[in-house]
């Protein structure tokens, strides 16, 4: 089973061999998956963000 990964230092996609793990995110399953890696990252944050059980800012301008 091959997995791949993406490079946040050079912004490409990595197979097994490549850059230490702190600086990629993955694995994944094929190189479009890794390749789309922070268009993922963008909308899980999108989604936390609008999630009102993750949210910080609810309740907070009822405290005024």
């Amino acid at each position: 089973m091959s997995e791949f990964w993406y490079c946040l230092k050079h912004g490409q996609v990595e197979g097994t061999e490549g850059c230490k793990n702190a600086d990629r995110l993955g694995p994944y399953p094929t190189q479009a998956d890794a390749a789309r890696a922070l268009e993922k990252v963008k909308e899980r944050n999108q989604q936390w963000d609008e999630d009102p059980n993750w949210n910080d800012q609810v309740g907070e301008e009822d405290a005024d």
